[in-house]
């Protein structure tokens, strides 16, 4: 599956979506289809903090519990609510099934994150496709 280009990643397989201050978070195609099926999406309440490279929830799936990692920082402004009951949309379209919203603290973090290019790299080194 192609990643799209406007997006930015992280390492960790989450990607980023900017939009002016805000951004949308979710996980990559690649780090769904390492988990499996995923079967719950445990996400922060809107209005919670998150910091750029600390925990923000969890996915589970059959196979093991994945920590989230937030790509920047900022505040939480919403939550995808249709993954609590549908956390399989995730494995579906992992690029379309955003998990969080946050306004931004600095903008400028996003520029640390990767590219589309430099992803696909880490990914083909880390043993990816």
């Amino acid at each position: 599956m192609a990643y799209p280009a406007d997006y930015k990643y992280t390492k960790e397989h989450e990607w980023l979506k900017m939009e002016g201050n805000t951004g949308t978070i979710g996980i990559t195609d690649h780090a769904q289809e390492s988990l499996g099926d995923i079967v719950f999406v445990e996400l922060p309440k809107v209005g919670t903090e998150v910091t750029a490279g600390k925990t923000f929830g969890t996915v589970e799936s059959v196979k093991a519990v994945s920590d989230l990692f937030a790509p920047v920082s900022g505040t939480v402004t919403a939550v995808n609510e249709a993954l609590n009951n549908s956390p399989e949309q995730v494995n579906k379209d992992a690029h379309g099934a955003w998990m969080i919203k946050i306004t931004l603290k600095d903008p400028n973090e996003a520029n640390q994150l990767l590219s589309v290019a430099d992803y696909e790299k880490f990914v083909a080194e880390e043993g990816g496709h």
